[in-house]
């Protein structure tokens, strides 16, 4: 996917783990977390939170597909 010349990508190192009965996933650089029920739900409400918090400034492009992450057995 191309980016268009006057945007700009942000990358963030998404760190999950298991806490009592939710996953929970934190952006360390923005201090933003967020829990859910699968890893899935985790990413996604940490996800949504940082686009709504940048918004209209500079849109995140997702590095991965919700579809590409397992959850533990």
């Amino acid at each position: 996917m191309q980016q268009a010349k006057d945007t700009k990508t942000q990358t963030f190192t998404a760190i999950l783990h298991w806490e009592e009965d939710v996953y929970v996933a934190e952006y360390p650089e923005v201090g933003t977390a967020s829990q859910g029920e699968t890893i899935e739900e985790a990413i996604k409400i940490i996800h949504n939170l940082r686009i709504e918090n940048l918004k209209p400034r500079s849109p995140l492009t997702p590095l991965f597909k919700g579809q590409d992450l397992k959850s533990p057995i």
